[in-house]
């Protein structure tokens, strides 16, 4: 202990005695109304060192309010970011409560204007194979659907149903290779048979004296005791007349778009067994 006060005495010494001089300083300041030549002494002693410590202090305090604000930003980012996402969400799922609602208004006024019951499904699967065109839907012999049904929307014919369980049942698209459907021309009455292709329709056995146009609509002629008639395929697409044969190769674009499918309706009718 005394070996620590001999090292550090003069340092305490001048601690005290300008701790004692600040002191005396204070009091007379209040009793003085010039500044003698002893205070002038001690302001231009202390007056750098407060000054360095004020800058410190201020210092000190503006990279400490700097962090706050700095910290303050990044909660609120970070709460205005969740309220961005959760805003994009809503809005996405009430984007896509409207196109339903959409959809479902053009399959209700297309089931106004059938004469047969019908029954809506959603479709549930699809065949991701290239042999089959086919769907689930979510309805079956339990909610009267049999097979050979037909299956449709509001933009035209889907297929016909091929198999059916209790609660789901498989359609066979219009564009399946498998698929054949009575169809004629609306606008000429000329008739064929529409095949599928995979991803389009060949109008087969027109003759090739028809007059045809690219775009012109194909319903269903009524015949095959499947589908009822007038009900929309598709749209001639090409026109191939060939110089040798009877007929003409057409291709047609169908009118429905299978691979956005997800409403249909069920024509509810008596199907030969």
């Amino acid at each position: 202990m005394w070996e620590w006060w001999r090292k550090n005495k003069a340092i305490l010494l001048g601690l005290l005695l300008l701790l004692a001089a600040l002191l005396w300083y204070s009091v007379s300041l209040r009793q003085q109304k010039e500044t003698n030549l002893f205070e002038a002494l001690v302001l231009r002693v202390t007056g750098p060192a407060q000054s360095v410590l004020t800058d410190a202090i201020n210092g000190v305090a503006h990279i400490w309010g700097n962090y706050l604000y700095l910290v303050d930003t990044a909660v609120y980012n970070r709460q205005l970011l969740e309220q961005n996402s959760a805003l994009k969400a809503e809005l996405n799922q009430l984007k896509e409560i409207s196109l339903e609602n959409e959809r479902l208004r053009l399959l209700l006024e297309f089931k106004e204007s059938q004469p047969v019951q019908t029954l809506p499904a959603r479709v549930i699967a699809e065949d991701a194979s290239s042999w089959f065109r086919t769907v689930m839907i979510d309805k079956g012999s339990a909610d009267g659907v049999l097979e050979g049904m037909p299956v449709v929307v509001a933009e035209g014919v889907v297929g016909r149903v091929i198999r059916n369980g209790p609660h789901e049942s498989r359609v066979l698209l219009i564009t399946d290779a498998a698929s054949a459907v009575a169809t004629l021309i609306q606008d000429s009455r000329a008739r064929g048979i529409c095949r599928g292709q995979g991803h389009s329709l060949n109008f087969d056995f027109v003759l090739r004296k028809e007059d045809l146009k690219v775009g012109e609509p194909i319903i269903t002629s009524g015949m095959g005791g499947i589908f009822p008639k007038g009900l929309m395929i598709g749209h001639v697409k090409s026109i191939d007349r060939l110089e040798f044969g009877l007929f003409q190769a057409i291709e047609v674009t169908p009118s429905v778009d299978f691979p956005r499918l997800e409403e249909v309706l069920v024509l509810l009718r008596q199907v030969d067994q």
